[in-house]
């Protein structure tokens, strides 16, 4: 057979006419299609709240500035991600101004300090006297090697949240509980079986061992230490494993205090209207979600500061996450939108609307006198949640800012579930006796880390410089 007449037949066919047909008509359609070209500097923000307590004060700006107008986009919190990094890794457009989590930034500061893709605010932080404004542990997740690469949104300080109605029906004076120990210690008598059926009906606190969340928590407020100054795993260490084997003897053995109760789900509302969990360590964020969304909680909580591990210690964690600002360093737009930066971080205005709406904390210091903060709220049967949430701020621990914190994160995790099941495995309920395995689980983990981490040149590139 001719091979041009072979070729003719494939292509010419009419089902290879209808195809290229198709083609031809859909290229001719995208083409057409109108530039999504941002109108403005482009700014992107991936949570809906944020965008609407920062809408009025944008539409200010550009009217007050018709030549640096500002274009705010809402997108998922993935799609931002992959496209930050895209744009950092290869120089390929993105947003001059952007809005990402704890989650997000750290994934751009691997690699040497140079080619980190957002603009370093450090001597503009410092020559501007704004250092001093902004709560210093807030600044820790977005600081990597020294270098501040965004300004904080939030603190999120943690607070315990209790059943007032039943603590003070039974005539516990709160003020009088400092540790954990002395928490569980008052607490225990509230423990009880109200059913018969062998088991308490309440138990003393909401945590278990699969809440990685509030075990980072506790490590952090313990002043466990998870990466050295150099941005190497450093959790296999004494304290981190006494502070994991006195967790596990919070959640199984003959003393057992704890179970755990998901805080924003319809079955966890009503096991808290139960009374099965006493006290619930939550941040301000979820504070703001319970007031919100669960008015059936009104009148039934109160909130005291956490207690601490040993007398004289932190009496504060941090829960919920944390976000940051940060500049694009190959924006053409970098001075407008360092100012637009601080227009809506440093603004009064916003720090008032977000707290009214999501009862989250501003790390600007000067705002913490605020009315606002301290206004008596029906919810906490009358206390100022905003007061005591103001006072742990300053207190919070610093977060580590590397790009494997997560990993490092789910690695204590495992460690704290193995441990857990050595411990029923071996009747080993007391936290001496737990302590070697616990210290021996993390050095596995770390090691495992570490080995992870020596196959990334990149990281290897970053901990030199």
């Amino acid at each position: 057979m001719n091979l041009s007449r072979s070729l003719s037949d494939r292509f010419l066919s009419p089902g290879g006419l209808l195809i290229l047909s198709f083609a031809v008509v859909s290229s001719i359609l995208v083409a057409l299609l109108p530039s999504s070209e941002p109108e403005g500097i482009e700014y992107w923000v991936f949570v809906q709240e944020h965008a609407s307590a920062y809408e009025a004060r944008i539409e200010r700006w550009n009217r007050e500035n018709p030549d640096r107008v500002f274009a705010m986009k809402l997108l998922h919190a993935g799609a931002l991600e992959r496209r930050m990094l895209s744009g950092f890794l290869t120089g390929t457009p993105t947003a001059d101004l952007m809005e990402v989590t704890v989650g997000m930034s750290p994934k751009a500061f691997l690699g040497p300090i140079d080619r980190v893709g957002f603009l370093d605010l450090t001597e503009r932080l410092h020559e501007e006297g704004l250092y001093e404004q902004f709560n210093k542990p807030s600044l820790s997740p977005h600081t990597s090697r020294g270098h501040i690469f965004g300004l904080p949104h939030d603190v999120h300080p943690a607070v315990l949240a209790y059943r007032a109605d039943i603590v003070e029906a039974a005539g516990i004076d709160v003020s009088e509980i400092e540790t954990w120990e002395d928490y569980f210690r008052v607490m225990r008598p509230l423990m009880v079986d109200l059913d018969g059926d062998g088991r308490p009906d309440r138990y003393s606190l909401n945590f278990s061992e699969f809440d990685q969340d509030m075990i980072i928590g506790f490590l952090l407020q313990n002043d466990g230490v998870i990466f050295d100054e150099q941005e190497q795993p450093a959790f296999a260490n004494e304290r981190n494993a006494r502070s994991l084997a006195t967790m596990v003897t919070w959640v199984t053995g003959p003393e057992r205090a704890s179970t755990p109760v998901p805080i924003h789900s319809p079955s966890g509302l009503k096991q808290l209207m139960d009374g099965l969990v006493i006290g619930t360590p939550i941040g301000d964020i979820q504070l703001g979600m319970w007031k919100f969304n669960t008015p059936r909680l009104g009148g039934m909580m109160k909130v005291m500061p956490l207690p601490a591990w040993e007398r004289g210690g932190r009496r504060t964690t941090v829960l919920g996450g944390g976000t940051m600002i940060g500049i694009n360093k190959r924006s053409p737009n970098i001075e407008a939108a360092w100012e637009m930066a601080k227009e809506l971080y440093m603004s009064r205005e916003i720090a008032e609307a977000t707290y009214r709406t999501n009862m989250i904390i501003s790390p600007v210091m000067a705002f913490w006198d605020e009315a606002f903060y301290h206004e008596p709220d029906p919810f906490f049967c009358g206390q100022s949640p905003g007061s005591f949430l103001v006072a742990a701020a300053p207190d919070v621990p610093t977060r580590p800012s590397s790009p494997y914190t997560p990993t490092a994160y789910s690695r204590i995790g495992v460690a704290m579930i193995t441990l857990r099941a050595y411990a029923d495995k071996h009747g080993i309920y007391d936290a001496e006796g737990l302590y070697p395995e616990a210290l021996r689980l993390l050095q596995e983990e770390e090691e495992s880390l570490n080995k992870l981490i020596s196959r990334n040149l990149l990281y290897s590139e970053s901990s030199e410089t």
